[in-house]
């Protein structure tokens, strides 16, 4: 039988509708309506990620989403989404290091509202491939439709065939959705993610692939090219080397996970091996080849046992953090073995060896980008891109590119040396052979004479051994004698060479000082700027003495325009040429006539005449009058502006011209159209004086 509800009567109703209990029924019908806004608007600790149209990525900030700690393991969605654990969420920008405790798990809740309608499809991507458990709630409504993955389950337990992990996001347009992520991992770490649309992913896809492939094509033809000069040479160290590259590559393959994703899929155990045993392999294997490139045992006799014993040392600690301690302090232990071999390599470059330099270079670079990665592990984002997250792959390119030059340039000193030494050799095994075919010829021709003349026999050979002796003495002699006349005539070619030298220093120097103090004609300076290149050049030089300033927006980077000696802006664009600005702007001549007519100009106090620089310059009087009166404007300018500077090149930079050119141009034009006026009238008074006579 079902249960009835009481059905209230008349008097019941009336009293409950009563005066003395409406202010109830008020109180308790605004208490539902502020429970349930309270309910519906409660945004949570985190911020909301706002996805409008025409988004293609988007990061996720700390702020975006709140973090929950799971030291049991045991909660499940329905648990976390209950009042007593949903409070507990805690913003991801309040803490530092999100997943402070290696296996504990973390749930992660991201509110997203999409604006508008979503025409592609989002993904979440995690940056973190090392993630052990990854369980991926896209609907919190459906607890059983869930992602389940992570670094600990075989590659194909992942939705998409990706190094990352990658999870689609089923987001509608207009409404604000709420997911949850339970994360675990085997070593600190943070949460690094960003939404992308799929035409995002096809475009990131391409390119991180294919510089992933051209890192990974370096390291294999220098593995390739070691090991053929290896065969070819029979040199240790190559192999030493070749070792060395094996290993980074196998570090690189447990960092980015591709090489979970394409060698071992289906061993996620090997995978976790690689990456708890790489680091360690890559502190010996790069110990075994820094030591022998720097030749420490020999260098550093005292230094280099120390050093050994360290890096097996911190090997060890490796191998038992990894695999036991799991303290996560494995970064620590590569400080004191790699800060070693960084001093080693330091006391080696200031005893002589020039190799060594490249090794302090590259692993500069190294130590630069292996701190952004401790920071990364650490949860310290603030210098998180995509140039510090791949900085180590650039780094370790670069380092195995650098040391593979050190290496040759090593082994060929090395083979310098042993050809000098053989040269040596030979020359001595030469003279050796040269005076052993002499002994032997005077033993045969003893041998055959001996039953004739044994008697005159020791007289012969002690006088030819005298003899000898006596030519080895003279041949010695005189090679002391060339020896020093050939050092005599090597200091007098130094000498004469020396002498040379400063003769043409003084020559240029007393050139230039005649150019700058007297008059010299145009053919002598044109020696000291021969052409409209030199003189730009020279021009260039001294506009920019004290830096490239741009005049439009005030930069102070530049780089090469189009024109000769002309500089661009390299934020607003504007080009600005050698002559801008200067006297010379505008100039309808040879810049080399204008730099002799501006020092003869200077020279003569500007009391030279029109008439005699067109001669001198062979150029149109109206041209030389129009330019004189150029430089003579700025001569005035600058005993105007009681400047100290007594030098013509001076009257170059003067930008008055640049303001007056037009004016300099219609002025010029006035005098052209006078000075033919008057040769007409010329001409015809001349004609008519023939006609009279």
């Amino acid at each position: 039988m079902r249960p009835t509800l009481p059905i209230p009567t008349r008097s019941t109703r009336s009293a409950v509708a009563g005066p003395r209990h409406w202010w109830q029924l008020l109180l308790l019908c605004f208490l539902l309506i502020a429970q349930a806004a309270g309910a519906a608007a409660s945004p949570g600790p985190e911020e909301r990620l706002h996805v409008r149209t025409g988004d293609e990525e988007l990061f996720i900030e700390p702020r975006n989403y709140s973090v929950l700690e799971d030291p049991t393991g045991k909660l499940t969605l329905q648990d976390v989404q209950q009042p007593q654990h949903a409070a507990h969420f805690v913003a991801g920008s309040s803490i530092s290091t999100n997943m402070q405790h290696p296996g504990v798990a973390y749930w992660l809740r991201l509110t997203v509202q999409a604006h508008g309608p979503q025409p592609q499809h989002w993904y979440l991507e995690l940056y973190d491939s090392h993630l052990s458990d990854v369980v991926f709630f896209p609907q919190a409504e459906v607890p059983n439709n869930l992602v389940h993955t992570g670094a600990d389950k075989a590659f194909s337990s992942r939705p998409y065939a990706y190094k990352n992990f990658l999870l689609r996001l089923p987001l509608r347009g207009d409404e604000v959705q709420t997911y949850y992520l339970r994360l675990q991992a085997n070593s600190k770490t943070s949460f690094l993610a960003r939404l992308r649309t799929e035409q995002g992913i096809v475009e990131c896809f391409q390119q991180e692939y294919g510089l992933l492939g051209a890192f990974y094509g370096v390291l294999l033809i220098m593995v390739v090219y070691n090991l053929c000069l290896y065969f070819f040479t029979h040199e240790q160290t190559y192999v030493r080397y070749v070792l060395y590259v094996l290993s980074c590559s196998l570090v690189f393959l447990s960092e980015d996970g591709l090489g979970f994703q394409y060698l071992w899929p289906n061993h996620p155990w090997f995978n976790q091996l690689v990456i708890t045993s790489s680091a360690p392999l890559l502190l010996l294997t790069f110990s075994y080849y820094a030591r022998h490139f720097l030749d420490a045992p020999q260098r550093l006799p005292k230094y280099d046992p120390w050093m050994r014993n360290v890096v097996l040392f911190s090997a060890a600690a490796l191998l038992l953090d990894a695999f036991w301690w799991q303290s996560d302090l494995s970064f620590w232990f590569y400080l004191l073995p790699y800060g070693m071999l960084f001093y080693a390599a330091l006391r080696v470059w200031q005893r002589g060896f020039r190799p060594a330099r490249f090794f302090v270079l590259s692993h500069t670079l190294v130590v630069v980008s292996v701190g952004f990665l401790i920071l990364r592990k650490l949860g310290i984002d603030t210098f998180t891109n995509t140039f510090t997250v791949y900085s180590m792959n650039v780094a370790f390119v670069t380092e195995v590119v650098v040391l593979s030059y050190a290496l040759g340039e090593k082994i060929k000193g090395i083979q310098d040396a042993t050809l000098k030494a053989q040269q040596r050799l030979v020359k001595q095994l030469r003279k050796k052979h040269e005076v052993q075919e002499q002994l032997v010829e005077q033993l045969r021709q003893n041998e055959d004479l001996k039953d004739q003349l044994n008697s005159e026999l020791e007289n012969l050979v002690a006088q030819r051994t005298e003899e000898l002796r006596q030519q080895g003495e003279t041949i010695a002699a005189q090679n002391r004698e060339l020896l020093q006349a050939n050092g005599l005539l090597a200091l007098q070619s130094a000498a004469i060479e020396k002498l040379n030298g400063d003769l043409q220093r003084d020559l240029q120097k007393a050139q230039a000082a005649r150019v700058l103090s007297q008059e010299v004609d145009f053919g002598e300076f044109s020696q000291i700027y021969p052409d409209k290149d030199a003189c730009l050049r020279y021009l260039a030089d001294l506009k920019w003495t004290d830096g490239y300033h741009c005049r439009k927006c005030g930069h102070d980077n530049y780089c090469e325009g189009r024109e000769p000696h002309s500089r661009r802006c390299t934020r607003c664009r504007y080009v600005e040429s050698a002559t801008a600005y200067t006297l010379l702007q505008k100039c309808k001549f040879s810049i080399v006539k204008a730099f002799y007519a501006v020092f003869l100009l200077h020279t003569h106090k500007g009391n030279y005449s029109a008439q005699e620089l067109s001669r001198v310059l062979d150029l149109r009087r109206a041209t030389c009058w129009s330019f004189s009166q150029k430089v003579v404007d700025a001569m005035r300018r600058q005993v105007a502006e009681g400047s100290d500077e007594d030098s013509w090149t001076h009257l170059l930079l003067d930008d008055t011209g640049a303001e007056t050119e037009d004016a300099g141009d219609e002025e010029t034009a006035v005098v052209a159209g006078l000075e033919r006026k008057v040769e007409a009238w010329a001409s015809k008074g001349k004609n008519t004086e023939k006609k009279v006579g």
